[in-house]
């Protein structure tokens, strides 16, 4: 197949560029992007992988340029963010020129809006899976794998990620993660601007509502894992109240610092007051102004901190055998040696190659726009998974997955 990779040359779309060259199938790859330099420096990069390689020019917001490189390819592995800016722009265009979609969308906002293009996906016979990297994407098949372990209604259903797995002088993530190659914010420190403001969606009482971001939840997962995680907007809740139907709580949160969270804290709150744009807060988390560092150290005395818990899981409450249990699917770790999820390009990347995998060796595929969860071989998956990364064949995994199921108290899990 041919595979046109929207945003390939920057962090994450260079990852999957790379994992993708050595799948079997793929006949050539596009690198597409609107910084042809940045293009023709990856296509010059991967030269030695023995897949056909070109550079291409091409502005998303240029409905004619985006659908000529459309028609031109099989598949395309959309990584341009943020996507609640260029998400629906890239999905209708795919299915337009009937060409199957893989994307990397971390905004709940667009996530259910492409969900919606799910008939016509169909009618244009054009596969899409929304959402396919890290969280969403890897959470999302081990909340499936969670789930799996239950035999009656899921009741409450989290999903949870390493918010500040670097440090800098003020917690958060290093520069690199947060400022592009001109020195400006990165589309996902933008995004994630988005996602601490104003209403994020999220379940509650099994249906979903608008809840205020970066509210904390305490929660056991495992014996000797225990501490809070905070609420943060993500995809995870809306799919999951069409996948799974929890008739109770469901979020995605971060496990995060008490000093990060108290400095996004603030940010949240200018943002919020029309003080900041997502775009400016995004450069001052990056380089953090010295008064809001002070005064997020103040703040963050009284905020409760992630304890034990693990950096990357899903948790699913309900029953098994009729009786009430908590079951958790986490990344297997090692103490000193990083995971998966210490790098984000490559824990965001290979998983959208990955899905790719499952698309091109002729896997059953349904027309139609798909979270991960709906659609992806979770157990083939997660094999794969530990074969890209081997370090994560830890805790005796040899897929990379611990599952723990806890006897438990369930009103008593979460506070």
């Amino acid at each position: 197949m041919r595979i046109l990779a929207l945003g390939g040359p920057g962090a994450m779309g260079a990852v999957a560029v790379r994992v993708a060259a050595g799948l079997p199938g793929v006949t050539e790859i596009v690198v597409a992007d609107q910084r042809l330099e940045a293009a023709q420096s990856l296509v010059r990069r991967l030269a030695g992988t023995g897949t056909s390689m070109r550079p291409l020019r091409v502005n998303v917001t240029d409905t004619g340029e985006l659908q000529a490189a459309l028609e031109q390819a099989d598949v395309v592995l959309n990584t341009v963010g943020p996507y609640y800016r260029f998400g629906m722009t890239v999905l209708r265009a795919a299915i337009a020129t009937g060409t199957h979609y893989l994307d990397i969308c971390d905004d709940w906002e667009p996530t259910q809006q492409m969900l919606d293009l799910d008939e016509q996906a169909q009618a244009a016979g054009v596969f899409a899976v929304v959402g396919m990297g890290a969280s969403p994407g890897v959470s999302n098949l081990l909340a499936l794998r969670a789930v799996s372990m239950l035999d009656g209604p899921v009741r409450d259903l989290y999903t949870a990620w390493p918010a500040d797995v670097s440090s800098s002088e003020a917690g958060v993530q290093d520069d690199e993660q947060l400022l592009g190659p001109g020195g400006g914010p990165t589309a996902a420190a933008v995004h994630w601007m988005e996602q601490i403001s104003g209403k994020v969606t999220v379940v509650d009482g099994g249906q979903l509502v608008r809840r205020q971001p970066l509210q904390p939840v305490t929660l056991t997962v495992a014996p000797g894992r225990s501490g809070t995680a905070y609420v943060v907007g993500h995809p995870e809740p809306v799919t999951f109240h069409r996948s799974f139907r929890p008739t109770g709580k469901s979020a995605n949160l971060m496990v995060i610092t008490p000093t990060t969270l108290a400095y996004l804290d603030l940010l949240r709150q200018d943002i919020d007051s029309g003080k900041l744009t997502n775009e400016t807060a995004a450069a001052d988390l990056a380089r953090p102004s010295v008064g809001r560092g002070l005064r997020a150290t103040v703040s963050s005395l009284g905020r409760k901190g992630p304890g034990t818990l693990p950096p990357f899981f899903a948790t699913a409450v309900g029953t098994r055998h009729g009786s009430p249990v908590t079951v958790t699917a986490r990344l297997a770790d090692t103490p000193g040696v990083a995971t998966l999820t210490d790098d984000m390009a490559e824990a965001t990347g290979v998983p959208l190659a990955l899905g790719l995998a499952q698309l091109l060796d002729g896997s059953p595929v349904r027309p139609g726009v798909h979270p991960p969860e709906s659609v992806i071989d979770a157990e083939r998956f997660f094999h794969d998974l530990a074969c890209q990364v081997p370090r994560l064949r830890a805790d005796g995994a040899p897929d990379g997955v611990v599952v723990d199921v806890t006897p438990t108290d369930v009103e008593a899990v979460w506070s």
